[in-house]
């Protein structure tokens, strides 16, 4: 497993801690198949490692994560799913809304389930997918030059496929976001709870671990019962029913692009979202 990993790394920085380390700098780690296949893998390692109690989500390069890569093919002949979704090689929407159920949405929604505390430690440009690995972790410290952008409206969807901008931003900075594609600051961020912390970049790494080590001081059952009471009370506001209607609306999106475009996505939101970079 780990051993055959391309852009993944696990790293033992602290005692009662792993940090997983997206690794791809060169793409500022957009996300293809493999890359969020070994993210599973790294993640599902360190939940079950009896020697970890916190686990930290940190990420090579400049930036954090520019989301997914567009570039890549949506090829699932490599991958072992996880999940219950089949038919990804089906004709239309079925095959395409399957691939996304499983490796999008269906993982996001499996970390932010994992047993154990989890952060990120964020830097730079998080674009759209690159929400989708920071949202799922339970806290997160940021940079103070990081920004947080889905700019994916102007490709003619509602957003990106892990829907719980509500829920980190608020209704009215969701909206703004989305309707705007603009990127929200660091500060922004914190003032709206979307993350915990926002320290200088040099302290990233420092602030980070040692907040991971002051939480693995504590009982891992006592953590665990913790994380869930606060997501149960999450679920009971409908967080995971939103998310759901909010994926069947992308591919409402998807589909009505590829009737009037022929591709996925409105061609002329690439143009638009690069203007506004």
């Amino acid at each position: 497993m780990a051993d055959t990993w391309e852009h993944v790394r696990i790293e033992h920085p602290a005692e009662r801690v792993a940090r997983i380390v997206l690794a791809r700098p060169e793409a500022a780690n957009a996300q293809n198949y493999q890359m969020l296949s070994e993210l599973n893998e790294a993640f599902d390692m360190a939940s079950r490692d009896g020697d970890v109690r916190v686990i930290v989500l940190a990420a090579d390069g400049k930036h954090f994560s520019a989301g997914h890569d567009l570039r890549a093919e949506p090829d699932m002949s490599d991958i072992d799913p996880i999940g219950t979704w089949c038919c990804f090689d089906a004709e239309g929407a079925e095959g395409y809304m399957a691939k996304e159920a499983e490796m999008y949405l269906g993982l996001c929604w499996r970390w932010r389930n994992l047993p154990k505390p989890t952060i990120a430690q964020v830097q730079g440009k998080v674009i759209a997918g690159g929400l989708m690995l920071m949202w799922p972790m339970d806290l997160v410290v940021c940079s103070e030059e990081a920004t947080f952008s889905d700019p994916v409206v102007a490709f003619g969807v509602n957003g990106h496929e892990y829907f719980t901008h509500t829920y980190e931003a608020g209704a009215r900075l969701a909206k703004e976001m989305l309707f705007t594609g603009r990127a929200i600051t660091a500060d922004e961020a914190l003032r709206c709870g979307m993350v915990n912390t926002v320290v200088p970049l040099d302290e990233l790494e420092s602030t980070t671990l040692a907040m991971a080590v002051r939480i693995a001081q504590r009982p891992m059952i006592g953590l665990t019962l913790a994380k869930q009471s606060v997501n149960n009370s999450l679920d009971a506001m409908g967080m995971y029913t939103s998310i759901q209607s909010a994926f069947g609306l992308h591919h409402v999106g998807h589909n009505h692009n590829a009737r009037v475009h022929g591709m996925l996505v409105d061609p002329a939101g690439a143009k638009v979202i690069r203007d506004e970079a």
